[in-house]
């Protein structure tokens, strides 16, 4: 069993692992194997980067717990778009958007957005095991936002 400051100590280290592995997974994807993101990607990466500057900002800060909580928060909320998202891929509901597009800066700016790829909300570009990303973030999101709450709520109860 952790003390209290081990509790925190662990839900600091995944409250800031958890973005960065996801955020660096996307754009690993985005860049090394040509995975562009669509809108509701996007606002599922806004949400991870709330959650990293919160993780940041509750390493620096003596009694981070409450910073702790907000980082499990936006990660939950990415987890939530994911999970939006993941049934909008699987024709489940419908999304908000449609699609979007990726335009590279530089060069003809014409050539640019004609040759731009189109990226569809409702299509998964890829998939592991049946799951989409949206859904892998789903899951890995919740989890993680489950396993900081867990670890906080043992932090506070060992004070």
């Amino acid at each position: 069993m952790a003390d209290g400051g081990e509790a925190l100590r662990l839900a600091r280290l995944i409250a800031l692992a958890t973005p960065l592995a996801l955020l660096g997974g996307a754009y690993l994807g985005q860049y090394a194997f040509g995975l562009y993101p669509c809108e509701m990607c996007w606002w599922q990466r806004y949400a991870h980067f709330a959650a990293l500057a919160l993780a940041l900002a509750a390493l620096v800060v003596p009694r981070g717990g409450t910073l702790v909580a907000l980082a499990a928060l936006a990660i939950a909320v990415s987890g939530a778009i994911g999970a939006f998202h993941a049934g909008v891929e699987y024709h489940w509901w419908q999304g908000f958007t449609a699609c979007s597009t990726a335009v590279a800066a530089g060069g003809d700016p014409l050539a640019a957005i004609m040759n731009a790829p189109l990226v569809r909300c409702d299509q998964a570009q890829w998939q592991l095991f049946g799951l989409s990303l949206a859904g892998w973030n789903f899951l890995f999101s919740g989890a993680a936002a489950l396993a900081i709450v867990l670890l906080l709520r043992r932090s506070e109860a060992r004070r």
